[in-house]
């Protein structure tokens, strides 16, 4: 394997025996092993239940990839396989360097033990000595904050105060290799905030492999992704690729597969098509900024409903109608959204929501409180437009998509005709956003001594 790989999977299988009845489990065990001394064949009393098939991926060292998929697909089973506490019915996998593991909520715990005890028991399986464990014993302590229970039972300790002290230790051995299983999503704000701040640090120069049902923490903290469904890699890439698709997959399952919208990977669409900005002649700009352009509607962006309706037009613009192709925060806008009926729509809701450049999303609305007392009934082949006018927040500086959708229903319950993913693209110009994804545009900022102050 080469010296840059830090996991390598190949070919990676995992069956198990589902036996209908106990007595079927005993027959097995004697009928099969008697048939098998006479040299007769093995009558099977079981089914097969192949949990992961043929898995084959490589993660390089100092990348950070995120594992999402529904439950049932094969995401814990891989990363059990992977940690060494699963062996594989076929294949191998094949890790460089020490592997710390954040598995199932107290797995690597004796319930029995004291959190002090169990420290110890956890460190010296991921290779510590005790000498090493003693002096890192106040860090780990210190991290997992569960004060005096540090001394009782695990099994009197809540669930948060088990991932508390497992990340405690995982934090603290110097691994090589980080993997987390959905473990975070039981700890509260301030402790997840810690995590992340570790994460961050550790990602730096190190390996994480990252399972979440959160597609938002696989977009803004992974390079890569990789999508499982029963058992097998469905899709792997960039993370707001495979969490586009992933969603679609999601509404899919719900409603039922498109008709007629495409289903195409959002990274091979064609690049969109763009024409001048009208605001560019009103200011007096330098010559990389009169190179910016307006990026139309592009109705081949990736997308996918139930298409009973289809939105033929998306236009950022300021309150006088001009297209926008760059904004700077604090200006007003009106996002139009244009929707096309293919057949009667009884309750219509029109929504838009802005990413950033990973994917994430960073805000959005749509019309459902608007039209919640008097719906607006549609026929088919009537047009309806949806005008969304809001100011502008300070955005990072680059570039920013705007995607929008259809649907019929309620905010709970609701029937996805048409969701495209990036329909519109828009630079940011800001360069004052000093912290954070989005910001505020301020009036004034103060900063005076008070006046017969001590």
């Amino acid at each position: 394997m080469s010296s840059d790989i830090a996991i390598k999977v190949e070919n990676l299988s995992k069956c198990y025996a589902i036996y209908e009845r106990p007595q079927d489990r005993l027959k097995q065990m004697v009928v099969g092993k008697v048939n098998g001394l006479l040299g007769k064949k093995r009558k099977q009393y079981y089914r097969e239940f192949w949990a992961l098939k043929d898995v084959s991926f490589e993660v390089k060292k100092g990348q950070t990839v995120g594992i999402i998929g529904r439950n049932g697909s094969g995401k814990s089973t891989l990363l059990q396989m992977i940690c060494g506490t699963l062996n594989p019915s076929s294949g191998s996998v094949t890790t460089q360097g020490r592997v710390a593991a954040l598995l199932e909520l107290g797995s690597g715990f004796n319930p029995e033990f004291t959190g002090r005890e169990n420290v110890f028991l956890n460190a010296s399986v991921l290779g510590l000595s005790r000498e090493e464990t003693e002096a890192r014993f106040d860090d780990i302590a210190a991290f997992a904050d569960i004060g005096d229970f540090i001394d009782q039972p695990v099994k009197t300790y809540s669930s948060g105060m088990m991932v508390r002290l497992a990340f405690g230790v995982i934090a603290h051995v110097d691994a090589d290799i980080l993997v987390i299983d959905e473990a975070l999503a039981v700890g509260d704000a301030f402790f997840t905030q810690k995590c992340m701040r570790f994460l961050h640090n550790f990602m730096k120069t190190n390996t994480v492999l990252f399972v979440s049902h959160d597609t938002a923490s696989v977009k803004s903290l992974c390079s890569h992704a990789l999508w499982l469904e029963k058992g097998e890699v469905l899709e792997s890439g960039l993370p707001k690729d495979v969490a586009a698709l992933y969603l679609q997959a999601f509404y899919e399952s719900q409603q039922g597969k498109s008709t007629k919208t495409t289903i195409k990977k959002v990274y091979q669409q064609n690049d969109t098509r763009t024409k001048r900005d009208q605001r560019l002649d009103l200011l007096n700009q330098s010559t990389a900024r009169n190179e910016l352009r307006v990026f139309e509607f592009d109705p081949d962006a990736a997308s996918f409903g139930k298409s009973g309706a289809t939105i033929t037009n998306v236009t950022l613009e300021d309150l006088n109608r001009n297209p926008l192709a760059w904004v700077v925060g604090g200006e007003e806008v009106r996002l139009c959204i244009t929707v096309m009926a293919n057949q009667v729509l009884e309750s219509p809701i029109v929504g838009f929501y802005i990413k950033d450049k990973l994917g994430q999303f960073l805000f959005g609305d749509n019309t459902y409180i608007t039209t919640l007392d008097q719906p607006l009934k549609t026929a088919a082949q009537q047009s309806l437009v949806a005008e969304f006018d809001f100011v502008m927040p300070r955005l990072s500086k680059g570039d920013y998509s705007i995607g929008a959708a259809i649907a019929e229903g309620t905010q709970e319950v609701h029937e996805q005709h048409h969701w495209i993913h990036d329909a519109v693209v828009f630079k940011s110009e800001s360069s004052s956003l000093s912290v954070g994804l989005i910001g505020i545009p301020m009036h004034d900022i103060k900063l005076e001594h008070v006046v017969g102050a001590d």
